[in-house]
C-alpha cells in the first residue's frame, strides 16, 4: 500500500452483508472510515442505527460517528428485508445493545460536514437504498466538488432480487437512484451480476466463528447466516460477502472489471419499476433514429469479478490483529 488511505462514508442500511462491509473498512489500512448513516432498507432505520453501533464496538472502532438518516423512501412506504436478514436485520443473533449512542445530527447534516471538512476528497459508499444521498445531493450540492467517485451496491445488468429486473436497493427507492445517477461525479456500479459471485468457502467461515476475536468471530456468524453456495466438504455453508465486496472495490479496485456504459432507473409504475437500464449496445437502434438519443448517465458498471481476489483480501483484512 503507498499514499494516504482513502478517506470514505459508508451509508448502509445494517443488515446481515452490510456489517461485514463495516468489518472490512474499519479494518483495511487502505480506507479512512470517517462516518457511517443509515436508512431504512433492510430494517427500519433505528434498527439499523441499533445494529451499526453493535457492529462497530465489536470491531473494535467505537468512536466512528454513526446518523440517523430517512426512514422511508421519498416516494414509496418503506419495506424491509426481514425475511432475508431477521427479525433484527443482523440474523438474529443475540448481540450485545451497543453503549453509546448516535450523533447529535441527522444523516444529510454529518455527510455534508464530513464531505466538506475533509482535506481529501471522500469516496462515498451507499450499500443500501439511495434515499440519504438523494437528500442530500438535493439539499447541498456543492458537496460534489469533494466527493472523488461514489460507489454503490445497487443494480443489476441482468437479472434483479426485488423483482424478475429490479435489484432491491434501487427498487426500494428508484427516485433517489434516480438522482444518485445525476450527481455529476465519477459513479462504480456494484451490482448483482458482481455481488452474488464473492463466496466465501465453508472451511473459511468456520475458522472465522472459532475465532477469540470479536470482531473475526462477528464476521463468521453474519456469514454464516447468508448462505450462498454448498461447501465442498458437506458441512457448514459457504458465506456471501455480498454489500461487502463494494468497500473491497474501493481498496482494492483491480479486482472489478467495469465498462462506462449508460445507465438510467426505470420510474415508471409497473413490472420493471426499479430497474437499472444498462445500454450495452454498440450503436443506437430505431427508437434513438425515430425519437432522438437519450443521455442517461455514464457509469462505470462492474461485469467481472475476481473472486478468489476479494475473498482473500477480505479473510486477510477481517482477521487483521
Amino acid at each position: 500500500m503507498t499514499g494516504h488511505p482513502i478517506p470514505v462514508i459508508i451509508d448502509c442500511d445494517t443488515g446481515v452483508d452490510d456489517a461485514l462491509a463495516l468489518l472490512f473498512a474499519v479494518r483495511h489500512p487502505g480506507l479512512d472510515l470517517r462516518a457511517v448513516t443509515c436508512v431504512a432498507g433492510n430494517t427500519d432505520v433505528d434498527g439499523v442505527v441499533h445494529n451499526t453501533l453493535t457492529v462497530l464496538e465489536q470491531a473494535g472502532a467505537p468512536d466512528i460517528p454513526v446518523a440517523r438518516g430517512a426512514e422511508r423512501p421519498l416516494i414509496e412506504p418503506a419495506r424491509s428485508a426481514r425475511h432475508v436478514h431477521g427479525v433484527d436485520g443482523m440474523g438474529d443473533l443475540g448481540l450485545p445493545a451497543p453503549r453509546r449512542g448516535r450523533a447529535a445530527v441527522d444523516a444529510v447534516t454529518l455527510l455534508y460536514r464530513e464531505i466538506l471538512g475533509s482535506p481529501t476528497p471522500v469516496t462515498l459508499i451507499p450499500t443500501a437504498p439511495l434515499t440519504n444521498i438523494a437528500l442530500l445531493l438535493r439539499t447541498h450540492p456543492e458537496v460534489t466538488r469533494n466527493i472523488e467517485r461514489i460507489v454503490f451496491m445497487g443494480g443489476a445488468v441482468a437479472t434483479g432480487n426485488a423483482t424478475p429486473v429490479a435489484e432491491f436497493n434501487v427498487w426500494h427507492d428508484p427516485e433517489a437512484a434516480a438522482i444518485l445517477l445525476g450527481a455529476g461525479v465519477p459513479i462504480t456500479m456494484y451490482g448483482l451480476d458482481v455481488f452474488t459471485r464473492v463466496v466465501v468457502p465453508g472451511a473459511d467461515v468456520r475458522r472465522l466463528r472459532a475465532s477469540k476475536e470479536p470482531g473475526t468471530r462477528l464476521a463468521g456468524e453474519l456469514l454464516a447466516h447468508r448462505p450462498s453456495a454448498p461447501d465442498p466438504d458437506g458441512d457448514d455453508p459457504a458465506g456471501g460477502l455480498g454489500d461487502a465486496g463494494a468497500v473491497c472495490a474501493v481498496a482494492d479496485p483491480a479486482g472489478i472489471g467495469t465498462r462506462l456504459l449508460p445507465v438510467e432507473v426505470s420510474l415508471a409504475p409497473g413490472p420493471t419499476r426499479g430497474q437499472t437500464i444498462v445500454d450495452r449496445r454498440a450503436r443506437h437502434g430505431e427508437s434513438e433514429i425515430h425519437h432522438g438519443a437519450r443521455e442517461p448517465a455514464l457509469v462505470d458498471v462492474a461485469l467481472e469479478v475476481d473472486v478468489d481476489r476479494y475473498v482473500k483480501l477480505y479473510l486477510e483484512t477481517v482477521e487483521r490483529r
